[in-house]
Protein backbone atom coordinates (compact mmCIF):
# COMPACT_ATOMS: atom_id res chain seq x y z
CA UNK A 1 0.00 0.00 0.00
CA UNK A 2 1.31 3.03 -0.97
CA UNK A 3 1.81 5.64 1.75
CA UNK A 4 2.07 9.35 1.55
CA UNK A 5 5.68 10.28 3.86
CA UNK A 6 6.78 14.02 5.13
CA UNK A 7 10.31 14.46 5.45
CA UNK A 8 11.40 17.59 7.46
CA UNK A 9 14.69 18.05 7.43
CA UNK A 10 17.37 21.09 6.61
CA UNK A 11 19.92 19.07 4.86
CA UNK A 12 19.71 18.67 1.56
CA UNK A 13 21.51 15.68 1.02
CA UNK A 14 20.26 14.17 4.45
CA UNK A 15 16.55 14.72 2.39
CA UNK A 16 17.65 12.72 -0.93
CA UNK A 17 18.69 9.84 1.36
CA UNK A 18 15.59 9.62 3.17
CA UNK A 19 13.56 10.10 0.16
CA UNK A 20 15.33 7.34 -1.70
CA UNK A 21 14.56 4.97 0.93
CA UNK A 22 11.44 5.80 1.11
CA UNK A 23 10.37 5.58 -2.39
CA UNK A 24 12.40 2.38 -2.43
CA UNK A 25 9.18 0.87 -0.89
CA UNK A 26 6.97 2.30 -3.05
CA UNK A 27 5.85 5.25 -1.07
CA UNK A 28 5.72 8.71 -2.19
CA UNK A 29 7.99 11.25 -0.11
CA UNK A 30 7.18 14.96 0.35
CA UNK A 31 10.39 17.24 1.32
CA UNK A 32 10.05 20.37 3.53
CA UNK A 33 13.16 22.12 3.59
CA UNK A 34 13.14 23.45 7.22
CA UNK A 35 10.79 23.65 10.36
CA UNK A 36 8.16 26.28 9.28
CA UNK A 37 7.92 24.61 5.60
CA UNK A 38 6.82 21.00 7.12
CA UNK A 39 4.42 22.48 9.64
CA UNK A 40 2.19 24.53 7.09
CA UNK A 41 2.85 21.43 4.62
CA UNK A 42 1.61 19.28 7.23
CA UNK A 43 -1.29 21.74 8.46
CA UNK A 44 -2.77 21.37 4.42
CA UNK A 45 -2.27 17.80 4.01
CA UNK A 46 -2.48 16.31 7.67
CA UNK A 47 -5.77 13.83 6.18
CA UNK A 48 -3.05 12.22 3.67
CA UNK A 49 0.09 12.19 5.82
CA UNK A 50 0.88 8.71 6.92
CA UNK A 51 4.04 8.86 8.61
CA UNK A 52 6.42 11.98 9.65
CA UNK A 53 10.03 11.74 8.76
CA UNK A 54 11.58 14.98 11.16
CA UNK A 55 14.74 16.06 12.24
CA UNK A 56 14.84 17.93 15.57
CA UNK A 57 17.79 19.87 15.09
CA UNK A 58 16.99 22.52 12.32
CA UNK A 59 17.68 26.38 12.66
CA UNK A 60 14.48 28.40 12.91
CA UNK A 61 11.81 25.71 14.10
CA UNK A 62 13.59 22.68 15.74
CA UNK A 63 11.75 19.56 15.34
CA UNK A 64 10.71 19.28 18.99
CA UNK A 65 9.07 23.06 18.00
CA UNK A 66 7.68 20.94 15.17
CA UNK A 67 6.33 17.92 17.44
CA UNK A 68 4.45 20.63 20.11
CA UNK A 69 2.79 22.21 17.41
CA UNK A 70 1.21 19.50 15.58
CA UNK A 71 0.42 18.27 19.09
CA UNK A 72 2.59 15.41 19.48
CA UNK A 73 0.58 12.02 19.88
CA UNK A 74 -3.21 13.71 19.13
CA UNK A 75 -1.97 14.07 15.69
CA UNK A 76 -2.42 10.73 15.40
CA UNK A 77 0.34 10.95 12.64
CA UNK A 78 3.27 8.81 14.01
CA UNK A 79 6.52 10.86 13.94
CA UNK A 80 10.18 9.58 13.87
CA UNK A 81 12.37 11.87 15.00
CA UNK A 82 16.57 12.09 14.00
CA UNK A 83 19.36 12.85 16.34
CA UNK A 84 23.26 13.16 16.04
CA UNK A 85 25.15 11.18 18.43
CA UNK A 86 24.85 12.07 22.17
CA UNK A 87 21.76 13.77 21.71
CA UNK A 88 19.59 11.36 24.08
CA UNK A 89 18.48 14.53 26.09
CA UNK A 90 16.74 15.93 23.28
CA UNK A 91 15.38 12.22 22.55
CA UNK A 92 13.80 12.38 25.73
CA UNK A 93 11.90 15.77 25.36
CA UNK A 94 11.18 14.33 21.90
CA UNK A 95 9.50 11.60 23.25
CA UNK A 96 7.64 13.26 25.94
CA UNK A 97 6.37 15.43 23.27
CA UNK A 98 4.78 12.22 21.53
CA UNK A 99 7.68 10.76 19.20
CA UNK A 100 6.88 7.24 18.10
CA UNK A 101 10.47 6.56 17.42
CA UNK A 102 13.81 7.93 16.46
CA UNK A 103 16.95 7.01 14.90
CA UNK A 104 20.38 8.18 15.51
CA UNK A 105 22.12 9.85 12.70
CA UNK A 106 24.41 8.32 10.72
CA UNK A 107 21.70 6.17 9.49
CA UNK A 108 21.27 3.17 7.18
CA UNK A 109 18.39 3.30 4.43
CA UNK A 110 17.57 -0.16 5.88
CA UNK A 111 17.14 1.36 9.64
CA UNK A 112 15.16 4.33 7.78
CA UNK A 113 12.81 1.63 5.67
CA UNK A 114 12.14 -0.52 9.32
CA UNK A 115 11.44 2.91 11.08
CA UNK A 116 8.56 3.84 8.34
CA UNK A 117 7.34 0.14 8.46
CA UNK A 118 6.69 -0.15 11.82
CA UNK A 119 5.21 3.50 12.04
CA UNK A 120 2.67 2.74 9.20
CA UNK A 121 1.49 -0.47 10.66
CA UNK A 122 0.09 1.83 13.94
CA UNK A 123 -1.27 4.32 11.59
CA UNK A 124 -2.89 1.74 9.78
CA UNK A 125 -4.55 0.16 12.99
CA UNK A 126 -2.31 -2.35 13.19
CA UNK A 127 -0.69 -4.05 16.10
CA UNK A 128 1.99 -1.39 16.89
CA UNK A 129 4.95 -4.20 17.60
CA UNK A 130 4.80 -7.71 17.13
CA UNK A 131 5.08 -8.74 21.01
CA UNK A 132 7.74 -10.89 22.24
CA UNK A 133 6.82 -14.07 22.31
CA UNK A 134 7.70 -17.64 23.03
CA UNK A 135 5.77 -20.89 21.97
CA UNK A 136 4.50 -23.67 24.55
CA UNK A 137 7.88 -25.55 22.56
CA UNK A 138 10.31 -22.93 23.68
CA UNK A 139 11.64 -22.06 20.34
CA UNK A 140 11.98 -18.43 19.23
CA UNK A 141 12.58 -17.10 15.89
CA UNK A 142 15.08 -13.97 14.52
CA UNK A 143 11.53 -12.47 13.50
CA UNK A 144 10.75 -12.84 17.93
CA UNK A 145 13.46 -10.18 18.65
CA UNK A 146 12.92 -6.48 18.53
CA UNK A 147 15.42 -5.17 17.17
CA UNK A 148 14.81 -0.86 16.02
CA UNK A 149 19.10 -0.04 16.44
CA UNK A 150 21.60 -0.82 13.98
CA UNK A 151 23.52 -2.30 17.48
CA UNK A 152 20.72 -5.29 18.07
CA UNK A 153 20.64 -5.61 13.72
CA UNK A 154 24.01 -6.65 13.43
CA UNK A 155 23.90 -9.09 16.61
CA UNK A 156 21.31 -10.77 14.31
CA UNK A 157 22.70 -10.37 11.07
CA UNK A 158 25.84 -12.61 13.18
CA UNK A 159 23.50 -15.19 14.59
CA UNK A 160 21.61 -15.71 10.73
CA UNK A 161 25.20 -16.55 9.78
CA UNK A 162 26.46 -18.92 12.98
CA UNK A 163 23.37 -20.91 12.63
CA UNK A 164 23.61 -22.05 9.26
CA UNK A 165 27.25 -24.01 10.62
CA UNK A 166 27.86 -26.00 13.80
CA UNK A 167 30.51 -23.47 14.66
CA UNK A 168 30.99 -22.54 18.54
CA UNK A 169 29.28 -19.33 19.55
CA UNK A 170 30.26 -17.53 22.58
CA UNK A 171 27.63 -14.68 23.20
CA UNK A 172 29.06 -11.84 25.76
CA UNK A 173 26.89 -9.40 27.16
CA UNK A 174 25.37 -8.56 30.69
CA UNK A 175 22.54 -10.14 32.57
CA UNK A 176 19.60 -9.48 31.32
CA UNK A 177 20.26 -8.16 27.55
CA UNK A 178 19.08 -11.60 26.05
CA UNK A 179 21.41 -13.75 25.71
CA UNK A 180 19.55 -16.79 26.15
CA UNK A 181 16.70 -15.83 23.62
CA UNK A 182 19.91 -15.03 20.37
CA UNK A 183 20.55 -18.48 21.79
CA UNK A 184 17.24 -19.66 20.75
CA UNK A 185 16.83 -18.30 17.93
CA UNK A 186 20.00 -19.82 16.64
CA UNK A 187 19.04 -22.98 16.96
CA UNK A 188 15.30 -22.19 15.76
CA UNK A 189 17.30 -21.23 12.94
CA UNK A 190 19.56 -24.25 12.60
CA UNK A 191 19.31 -27.68 11.12
CA UNK A 192 18.91 -28.89 14.45
CA UNK A 193 15.61 -26.97 14.88
CA UNK A 194 13.52 -30.01 15.76
CA UNK A 195 16.49 -31.28 18.27
CA UNK A 196 16.66 -30.34 21.51
CA UNK A 197 17.21 -27.34 22.82
CA UNK A 198 19.41 -27.96 26.31
CA UNK A 199 19.70 -24.96 28.77
CA UNK A 200 22.36 -25.14 31.77
CA UNK A 201 23.39 -22.33 33.95
CA UNK A 202 26.73 -22.87 35.11
CA UNK A 203 26.30 -20.65 37.60
CA UNK A 204 24.14 -22.25 39.72
CA UNK A 205 25.34 -25.56 39.87
CA UNK A 206 27.21 -26.96 43.12
CA UNK A 207 30.67 -27.17 42.40
CA UNK A 208 30.66 -30.80 43.60
CA UNK A 209 27.71 -31.88 41.30
CA UNK A 210 28.93 -29.95 38.07
CA UNK A 211 30.42 -32.77 36.39
CA UNK A 212 27.41 -35.26 37.53
CA UNK A 213 24.84 -32.67 35.88
CA UNK A 214 27.02 -32.02 32.48
CA UNK A 215 27.83 -35.23 31.68
CA UNK A 216 25.59 -37.90 34.05
CA UNK A 217 26.92 -40.68 36.27
CA UNK A 218 26.13 -44.45 36.82
CA UNK A 219 24.73 -46.37 39.89
CA UNK A 220 27.06 -46.37 42.92
CA UNK A 221 29.52 -44.28 40.79
CA UNK A 222 29.91 -42.39 44.34
CA UNK A 223 28.09 -42.23 47.59
CA UNK A 224 24.78 -41.28 47.69
CA UNK A 225 24.28 -42.36 43.45
CA UNK A 226 21.62 -44.75 43.89
CA UNK A 227 20.58 -44.75 40.38
CA UNK A 228 21.52 -43.58 37.02
CA UNK A 229 21.40 -39.74 35.61
CA UNK A 230 21.78 -39.00 32.35
CA UNK A 231 23.81 -35.75 31.98
CA UNK A 232 22.87 -32.66 30.07
CA UNK A 233 24.75 -33.19 27.32
CA UNK A 234 23.54 -37.13 26.61
CA UNK A 235 20.39 -34.88 27.12
CA UNK A 236 20.96 -32.57 24.28
CA UNK A 237 22.86 -35.07 22.02
CA UNK A 238 21.29 -34.33 18.26
CA UNK A 239 20.48 -30.60 19.25
CA UNK A 240 22.04 -27.67 21.26
CA UNK A 241 23.62 -27.44 24.51
CA UNK A 242 23.43 -23.84 26.23
CA UNK A 243 26.15 -23.02 28.65
CA UNK A 244 24.69 -19.72 30.16
CA UNK A 245 27.64 -18.23 32.61
CA UNK A 246 30.28 -20.44 31.28
CA UNK A 247 33.06 -17.92 33.57
CA UNK A 248 31.31 -20.26 36.59
CA UNK A 249 32.56 -23.34 35.36
CA UNK A 250 35.25 -24.70 38.03
CA UNK A 251 38.70 -25.39 36.19
CA UNK A 252 37.99 -29.27 36.84
CA UNK A 253 34.91 -29.17 34.91
CA UNK A 254 36.49 -27.08 31.90
CA UNK A 255 39.60 -30.15 31.92
CA UNK A 256 36.22 -32.61 30.85
CA UNK A 257 34.70 -29.68 28.78
CA UNK A 258 37.45 -29.32 26.93
CA UNK A 259 37.80 -32.87 25.71
CA UNK A 260 34.08 -33.27 25.30
CA UNK A 261 34.75 -30.10 22.84
CA UNK A 262 37.66 -31.48 20.89
CA UNK A 263 36.36 -35.03 20.39
CA UNK A 264 32.99 -34.70 20.74
CA UNK A 265 32.59 -37.63 23.71
CA UNK A 266 31.83 -37.17 27.56
CA UNK A 267 33.60 -39.46 29.98
CA UNK A 268 30.00 -40.61 32.44
CA UNK A 269 31.02 -40.44 35.85
CA UNK A 270 31.13 -44.53 36.63
CA UNK A 271 30.96 -45.46 32.85
CA UNK A 272 34.01 -47.72 31.84
CA UNK A 273 34.39 -45.92 28.70
CA UNK A 274 33.69 -42.68 26.80
CA UNK A 275 30.19 -41.69 25.29
CA UNK A 276 30.31 -40.27 21.87
CA UNK A 277 27.91 -37.52 21.60
CA UNK A 278 26.82 -34.97 19.06
CA UNK A 279 26.11 -31.89 20.68
CA UNK A 280 26.16 -27.95 18.98
CA UNK A 281 27.76 -25.77 21.74
CA UNK A 282 26.35 -22.05 22.19
CA UNK A 283 28.01 -20.52 25.48
CA UNK A 284 27.28 -17.33 27.52
CA UNK A 285 28.52 -15.13 30.04
CA UNK A 286 29.05 -11.85 31.03
CA UNK A 287 31.99 -11.97 32.01
CA UNK A 288 35.12 -10.74 30.13
CA UNK A 289 36.81 -14.56 29.14
CA UNK A 290 40.50 -12.77 28.60
CA UNK A 291 40.68 -11.26 32.03
CA UNK A 292 39.56 -14.43 33.46
CA UNK A 293 41.98 -16.23 31.46
CA UNK A 294 45.02 -13.71 32.39
CA UNK A 295 44.01 -14.69 36.03
CA UNK A 296 43.95 -18.03 35.95
CA UNK A 297 40.34 -18.56 36.53
CA UNK A 298 39.57 -19.85 33.16
CA UNK A 299 41.48 -22.43 30.76
CA UNK A 300 42.85 -20.74 27.51
CA UNK A 301 42.65 -23.66 25.35
CA UNK A 302 39.13 -24.08 26.38
CA UNK A 303 38.70 -20.11 25.59
CA UNK A 304 39.89 -20.49 21.95
CA UNK A 305 38.04 -23.77 21.48
CA UNK A 306 34.49 -22.31 22.48
CA UNK A 307 35.12 -18.55 21.61
CA UNK A 308 35.24 -19.15 17.42
CA UNK A 309 32.34 -17.10 16.80
CA UNK A 310 31.69 -14.38 19.66
CA UNK A 311 28.74 -12.57 19.17
CA UNK A 312 28.07 -9.73 21.85
CA UNK A 313 24.91 -8.53 22.88
CA UNK A 314 25.34 -4.50 23.81
CA UNK A 315 23.65 -3.34 26.91
CA UNK A 316 20.10 -1.56 26.02
CA UNK A 317 22.07 1.52 27.58
CA UNK A 318 23.62 1.48 24.37
CA UNK A 319 20.70 0.70 22.19
CA UNK A 320 18.33 3.19 23.45
CA UNK A 321 16.41 3.01 19.89
CA UNK A 322 15.20 -0.25 20.64
CA UNK A 323 13.44 0.48 24.22
CA UNK A 324 10.01 2.29 23.05
CA UNK A 325 9.41 -1.10 20.61
CA UNK A 326 10.42 -3.27 23.66
CA UNK A 327 8.31 -1.56 26.27
CA UNK A 328 5.02 -1.53 23.72
CA UNK A 329 5.28 -5.04 23.06
CA UNK A 330 5.80 -5.99 26.71
CA UNK A 331 2.64 -3.56 27.46
CA UNK A 332 0.47 -5.23 24.48
CA UNK A 333 1.84 -8.76 26.15
CA UNK A 334 0.98 -8.34 29.64
CA UNK A 335 -2.41 -6.72 28.80
CA UNK A 336 -3.15 -9.98 27.36
CA UNK A 337 -2.48 -12.43 30.07
CA UNK A 338 -3.77 -10.02 32.30
CA UNK A 339 -6.97 -10.25 30.42
CA UNK A 340 -7.81 -6.93 30.43
CA UNK A 341 -11.19 -5.78 29.23
CA UNK A 342 -9.62 -2.63 27.85
CA UNK A 343 -6.13 -2.99 25.82
CA UNK A 344 -3.76 -0.76 28.27
CA UNK A 345 -1.69 1.99 26.33
CA UNK A 346 1.92 3.65 26.97
CA UNK A 347 1.80 7.71 27.43
CA UNK A 348 4.11 10.13 26.22
CA UNK A 349 5.37 10.83 29.61
CA UNK A 350 6.00 7.27 30.60
CA UNK A 351 7.77 6.38 27.22
CA UNK A 352 10.25 9.43 27.58
CA UNK A 353 11.00 8.28 31.38
CA UNK A 354 11.37 4.78 30.08
CA UNK A 355 13.71 5.97 27.60
CA UNK A 356 16.03 8.00 29.53
CA UNK A 357 16.56 5.67 32.00
CA UNK A 358 19.86 3.80 31.89
CA UNK A 359 18.47 0.15 32.74
CA UNK A 360 21.35 -1.70 34.58
CA UNK A 361 18.96 -4.97 34.68
CA UNK A 362 18.59 -4.04 30.72
CA UNK A 363 15.26 -6.24 29.26
CA UNK A 364 14.68 -7.90 32.22
CA UNK A 365 14.41 -5.11 34.47
CA UNK A 366 12.76 -2.88 31.98
CA UNK A 367 10.06 -6.65 31.16
CA UNK A 368 9.70 -6.19 35.22
CA UNK A 369 8.78 -3.15 35.77
CA UNK A 370 6.09 -2.97 33.10
CA UNK A 371 4.77 -5.71 34.52
CA UNK A 372 3.96 -4.12 37.58
CA UNK A 373 3.09 -1.01 36.35
CA UNK A 374 0.26 -3.31 34.52
CA UNK A 375 -0.73 -4.70 37.92
CA UNK A 376 -0.65 -1.57 40.05
CA UNK A 377 -2.41 0.44 37.51
CA UNK A 378 -5.28 2.30 37.73
CA UNK A 379 -6.61 3.61 34.59
CA UNK A 380 -5.91 2.66 30.71
CA UNK A 381 -3.23 4.17 30.13
CA UNK A 382 0.23 4.06 31.78
CA UNK A 383 2.14 7.55 32.95
CA UNK A 384 5.33 8.24 34.73
CA UNK A 385 3.33 7.67 38.17
CA UNK A 386 3.12 3.99 37.62
CA UNK A 387 6.81 3.25 37.79
CA UNK A 388 7.66 4.98 41.10
CA UNK A 389 10.47 2.69 41.22
CA UNK A 390 12.43 4.19 38.33
CA UNK A 391 11.35 7.57 38.99
CA UNK A 392 13.25 7.47 42.18
CA UNK A 393 16.31 6.62 40.66
CA UNK A 394 16.31 9.68 38.50
CA UNK A 395 18.74 12.37 40.70
CA UNK A 396 16.14 15.05 40.81
CA UNK A 397 13.24 13.52 39.85
CA UNK A 398 10.07 14.95 38.17
CA UNK A 399 11.94 18.51 38.68
CA UNK A 400 14.85 17.14 36.35
CA UNK A 401 13.53 19.53 33.49
CA UNK A 402 15.94 18.44 30.83
CA UNK A 403 13.78 15.42 31.07
CA UNK A 404 10.24 15.20 31.61
CA UNK A 405 7.76 18.22 33.90
CA UNK A 406 5.96 15.96 35.35
CA UNK A 407 2.31 14.48 33.61
CA UNK A 408 0.57 17.12 31.91
CA UNK A 409 3.89 18.82 29.31
CA UNK A 410 7.24 20.23 28.94
CA UNK A 411 8.66 21.23 31.72
CA UNK A 412 8.09 25.73 32.89
CA UNK A 413 11.72 26.64 32.85
CA UNK A 414 12.35 24.71 29.40
CA UNK A 415 9.40 26.05 28.23
CA UNK A 416 9.94 29.91 28.68
CA UNK A 417 13.81 29.38 28.06
CA UNK A 418 12.36 28.16 24.60
CA UNK A 419 9.79 31.17 24.53
CA UNK A 420 12.48 33.84 25.08
CA UNK A 421 15.11 32.08 22.58
CA UNK A 422 12.16 32.07 20.32
CA UNK A 423 10.73 35.66 20.34
CA UNK A 424 14.02 37.28 20.22
CA UNK A 425 15.90 35.32 16.98
CA UNK A 426 12.17 34.94 15.67
CA UNK A 427 9.09 36.86 16.69
CA UNK A 428 7.36 34.79 13.27
CA UNK A 429 7.34 31.72 15.48
CA UNK A 430 5.41 33.22 18.59
CA UNK A 431 2.72 31.57 17.75
CA UNK A 432 3.73 28.27 19.30
CA UNK A 433 4.01 29.50 22.30
CA UNK A 434 0.13 29.72 22.18
CA UNK A 435 0.07 26.20 21.49
CA UNK A 436 -1.18 23.53 24.52
CA UNK A 437 1.25 20.74 25.52
CA UNK A 438 1.19 17.30 23.97
CA UNK A 439 -0.76 15.80 26.38
CA UNK A 440 -2.40 18.34 28.60
CA UNK A 441 -5.08 17.25 31.04
CA UNK A 442 -7.10 20.24 31.96
CA UNK A 443 -8.63 22.22 29.22
CA UNK A 444 -11.67 24.18 30.88
CA UNK A 445 -13.93 26.80 28.63
CA UNK A 446 -14.73 29.83 30.39
CA UNK A 447 -18.39 29.18 30.93
CA UNK A 448 -20.07 31.86 28.58
CA UNK A 449 -18.25 30.14 25.68
CA UNK A 450 -19.43 27.08 26.25
CA UNK A 451 -22.96 27.84 25.27
CA UNK A 452 -24.50 27.04 22.24
CA UNK A 453 -27.97 28.28 21.55
CA UNK A 454 -30.66 26.12 20.36
CA UNK A 455 -33.36 28.75 19.06
CA UNK A 456 -32.98 32.18 16.66
CA UNK A 457 -33.89 35.33 17.51
CA UNK A 458 -37.60 34.76 16.41
CA UNK A 459 -37.85 31.96 18.70
CA UNK A 460 -37.22 29.08 16.39
CA UNK A 461 -35.03 26.10 16.32
CA UNK A 462 -32.34 26.80 14.45
CA UNK A 463 -30.79 24.75 11.62
CA UNK A 464 -28.91 21.65 12.33
CA UNK A 465 -26.24 22.98 9.81
CA UNK A 466 -25.85 26.05 11.79
CA UNK A 467 -25.48 24.60 14.83
CA UNK A 468 -23.19 22.32 13.78
CA UNK A 469 -21.19 24.89 12.44
CA UNK A 470 -20.71 26.62 15.71
CA UNK A 471 -19.68 23.13 17.62
CA UNK A 472 -17.23 22.47 14.92
CA UNK A 473 -15.95 26.11 15.37
CA UNK A 474 -15.95 26.11 19.48
CA UNK A 475 -14.21 22.47 19.38
CA UNK A 476 -11.38 23.94 17.17
CA UNK A 477 -11.05 26.97 19.77
CA UNK A 478 -11.68 24.71 22.37
CA UNK A 479 -8.63 21.83 21.10
CA UNK A 480 -6.73 24.48 20.01
CA UNK A 481 -6.59 23.19 16.36
CA UNK A 482 -5.25 19.93 17.23
CA UNK A 483 -7.38 18.41 14.10
CA UNK A 484 -7.76 14.37 15.43
CA UNK A 485 -8.51 15.46 18.97
CA UNK A 486 -11.49 17.55 17.54
CA UNK A 487 -12.61 14.67 15.03
CA UNK A 488 -11.98 12.56 17.74
CA UNK A 489 -14.37 14.51 20.56
CA UNK A 490 -16.32 14.95 17.30
CA UNK A 491 -17.23 11.91 16.88
CA UNK A 492 -16.06 12.18 13.42
CA UNK A 493 -13.64 11.07 10.98
CA UNK A 494 -10.36 13.21 10.27
CA UNK A 495 -11.69 13.16 6.62
CA UNK A 496 -15.37 13.66 7.42
CA UNK A 497 -14.04 16.81 9.58
CA UNK A 498 -11.87 18.43 6.71
CA UNK A 499 -14.95 17.77 4.44
CA UNK A 500 -17.06 20.22 6.73
CA UNK A 501 -14.16 22.44 7.50
CA UNK A 502 -14.43 23.11 3.66
CA UNK A 503 -18.39 23.47 3.85
CA UNK A 504 -18.38 26.17 6.03
CA UNK A 505 -15.84 27.97 5.28
CA UNK A 506 -13.70 27.68 8.55
CA UNK A 507 -10.23 27.66 8.23
CA UNK A 508 -8.70 25.93 10.88
CA UNK A 509 -5.31 27.94 11.07
CA UNK A 510 -7.21 31.29 12.39
CA UNK A 511 -8.36 31.03 15.93
CA UNK A 512 -9.30 34.20 15.91
CA UNK A 513 -12.02 33.68 13.01
CA UNK A 514 -13.47 30.44 14.60
CA UNK A 515 -13.84 32.30 17.86
CA UNK A 516 -16.25 34.53 16.80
Amino acid sequence: MTAQILVVDDDPVQRRLLKAAVESQGHVAHLAEDGEAGLAYFRRHQADISVVLLDLMMPGMSGLDFLIAIGGQEADVPVIVQTGQGGIDTVVQAMRAGAFDFVVKPVTPERIVAAVSNALKVEQGEARVRPIRRSRSGSVHFSDIISASPAMTRVIDLSRRAAQSNIPVVLEGESGVGKEMVARAIQSASDRSARPFVTVNCGAIPANMVESILFGHEKGAFPGATERHVGKFIEADGGTLFLDEIGELPLEAQVKLLRAVQDGEIEVMGAARPQKVNVRLISATNKDLIAEVKAGRFREDLYYRLNVFPITIPALRRRKEDVPFLARAFVERFSAEQRLTRPMTLGAGALALLTAFDWPGNIRQLENAIYRAIILAEGTELTEKDFPQILAQIPGGLSQDKFWSGVSGLSDTLAEANTAQRQQERPELAFIDRLPAPRSEERHAPAGDNIIVSVDDSGDVRRLAEIEEELIRFALKFYRGQMSQVARKLGIGRSTLYRKLKDYGIDPDDPQKNAA
